[in-house]
């Protein structure tokens, strides 16, 4: 390690007196300007975990569904999966140590993570189209280049595409080629094979069907989805709104104002019965909503989008007769009736865990089939090795012509879900497959169940760390008294449950509440907000209904 250049390299991104930032879920996030010691940090991370692995590693500049004036940026692992826990905590300490204890906490890091300085490394960068994101991509080059690593600029791609090329490194092109033409490519060519497959004329909606208008938050999707334009067959019409050419990107539109406004985004025009959808700011996220011929709006989040995967992909796997291991993988913010829809109604199990995609991901590894999504409309589908290789070889070698075309529709969605992580442009093509496939139009698929009204609160307090969860952070262990008072007042409601979870950023308690109606579900929530200003500490005047 050269010690000169990286004094002489850190003094040129110092880090501000004072600032202490925590590598969560979504790596570090936070204003631009505070951003620029961070990022060159995690360069020479990026470096000593290539090192450590002996793969190329991913740094992805976004703040996904943030602001505009935010930017972050998080590390991508070898399969395209996200920074093992473990160099989380590395990626905290080398983010907050001070200027002259860079190479004390780098050398640390080396010795515990059995890091070989001497071992060649390669990492991959990508960036959304934030003001700030130019810049602070180039501090990461400087943080690589310190450390003798070598890179690759992919320059502006969309987070999913960054896990994308990084697994196809790893696996030597066995999961793909490592170019935006092979993930158009692959795409597109799983998506066509997948519609001529089961459309026989007859069967197959008409043209009206496949008119498809797209939110895309003002940020990269809509670059890329331009890009992939020439790849669709003619009878996809897709029409993007927000594409960042007049607006800032996530302001007042993008999936996650969507979800948590349940209205349609400005800048999108909406007809009774139109087919929409939503990206977030780094197309990782979709939501899709209509509106019906009385003008009210239908949201369809991330669990109705699970439940019509699920119903697909189910049909499929019993038409293959192999003993497949299927489930769906939610959070307890998943609605109640969306869980009860596919356990009772279509028998597919269904496992509850912590908030966070990486817990997701992590329970759905465990099944050949892994279906998980957050209500948020992140998620994706994951297919045991064991499973995939059995699909490729009954297309080889089953006799039967149904069981070897349900094969190869598998096969087909196999390859055009992304499973290294939620692909908003992937999930809107399986999306967009099914309905064709089985003829149904957007009032059809949300249809299938009614969501439970629920409410979603958030109250400040002095130290969210008073509040300790258990059972998938449905139950309170801590403060005493909390969760019984949260059991008396979920009794007095049909239908109903809450629960309260600390934010994973902020001195925040989040209060999620759903009942028989929405008066219901707002009158739990306030409750339950109430219950937890007076018993874990609650800031400012109490919450008012």
């Amino acid at each position: 390690m050269d010690s000169e250049a990286l004094r002489k390299y850190s003094a040129l991104h110092p880090k501000p007196a004072g600032l202490t930032l925590q590598y969560g879920t979504a790596g570090f996030r936070t204003r631009a300007e505070q951003l620029d010691h961070i990022v060159f940090r995690m360069g020479l991370l990026a470096v000593l975990r290539s090192k450590s692995v002996t793969a190329t590693i991913g740094i992805m500049v976004t703040a996904s569904h943030n602001p505009e004036e935010d930017n972050g940026v998080k590390l991508v692992d070898p399969l395209g999966e996200m920074l093992h826990p473990s160099w989380e905590e590395y990626a905290t300490q080398l983010a907050n140590a001070e200027e002259q204890e860079l190479q004390k906490v780098i050398t640390e890091i080396c010795q515990k993570a059995a890091v070989n300085l001497h071992k060649d490394a390669s990492v991959f960068i990508g960036r959304d189209t934030r003001p700030s994101s130019k810049k602070l991509s180039q501090s990461v080059i400087d943080g690589i280049q310190v450390l003798g690593g070598q890179y690759h600029d992919y320059g502006l791609v969309t987070t999913p595409q960054l896990h994308y090329m990084v697994c196809c490194q790893n696996t030597q092109g066995q999961y793909g080629k490592a170019t935006l033409e092979g993930y158009y490519e692959k795409l597109s060519k799983a998506f066509m094979e997948l519609i001529k497959q089961g459309c026989t004329k007859s069967h197959c909606s008409g043209e009206s069907q496949r008119h498809l208008k797209i939110d895309c938050a003002n940020g990269i999707g809509a670059l890329k989805l331009s890009e992939m334009k020439p790849y669709f067959p003619p009878e996809v019409l897709i029409h993007i709104y927000n594409d960042g050419t007049k607006e800032k990107l996530n302001h007042l539109c993008g999936a996650d104002f969507v979800k948590v406004h349940q209205k349609p985004p400005g800048g999108l025009d909406m007809k009774p019965n139109e087919r929409c959808c939503s990206f977030d700011g780094d197309a990782d996220r979709i939501v899709y909503y209509y509106k019906d011929e009385a003008g009210h709006f239908h949201l369809i989040d991330g669990d109705k989008i699970a439940t019509l995967i699920s119903i697909f992909l189910k049909e499929l796997l019993a038409k293959v007769k192999q003993d497949f291991k299927m489930a769906v993988v939610q959070t307890a913010y998943a609605n109640g009736n969306s869980t009860r829809y596919l356990q009772e109604t279509l028998k597919v199990p269904v496992h509850c865990v912590k908030t966070g995609v990486k817990h997701l991901h992590h329970k759905a590894q465990e099944f050949d089939v892994g279906v998980y999504f957050e209500a948020n409309g992140h998620g994706t589908v994951l297919f045991s090795k064991a499973a995939e290789t059995k699909i490729r070889q009954l297309i080889k070698e089953e006799k039967d012509d149904e069981k070897r075309e349900a094969a190869k529709m598998l096969e087909n969605m196999i390859d055009l879900i992304n499973q290294t992580v939620g692909d908003a442009v992937s999930d809107m093509l399986v999306i967009e497959a099914i309905l064709a496939l089985k003829g149904l139009s957007v009032q059809q698929w949300d249809a299938l169940y009614a969501d439970l009204p629920n409410r979603l609160l958030k109250v400040q307090v002095a130290d969210r760390r008073v509040i300790d969860t258990t059972d998938a952070e449905r139950r309170a262990l801590t403060p005493p008294g909390l969760q019984e008072k949260i059991d008396a007042l979920v009794r007095k409601y049909k239908l109903s449950r809450a629960f309260v979870r600390p934010s994973g950023t902020e001195d925040v308690v989040r209060i999620y509440a759903e009942a028989d109606t929405q008066e219901n579900a707002d009158a739990l929530a306030h409750e339950v907000s109430l219950a937890v200003f007076h018993l874990a500490g609650g800031k400012g005047a109490p919450p008012q209904p």
